[in-house]
């Protein structure tokens, strides 16, 4: 491997250190908080996407974007949990 590393590994890097840092919280803590997990998650997927639209791999692109969307999926259900915890305190 005598490829110099460019802005966009660099990118996709970043975008990695996201992900594993997101696996790491969510077994080391007992009760993550999901803006943080998936938030994280939507992050790391964004960055390496960016690397992977300069140096195409085309499953792993496929896989940063089903990556995204489940981390989306989360934000939305955190957001609607929000919401409804939101709604009840307000009826109490």
């Amino acid at each position: 491997m005598s490829e110099t590393l460019d802005i966009y590994s660099l990118v996709g890097f970043l975008g990695t250190a996201c992900i594993i840092g997101a696996y790491f919280y969510l077994t080391a803590v007992e009760r993550p908080n999901p803006w943080v997990l998936h938030g994280t998650n939507l992050l790391g997927a964004a960055f390496l996407t960016i690397s992977l639209l300069v140096h195409t791999n085309w499953p792993s692109l496929i896989l940063e974007g089903f990556w995204a969307a489940i981390a989306l999926w989360g934000l939305a259900k955190a957001w609607r949990g929000k919401r409804r915890t939101h709604d009840e305190a307000r009826e109490a």
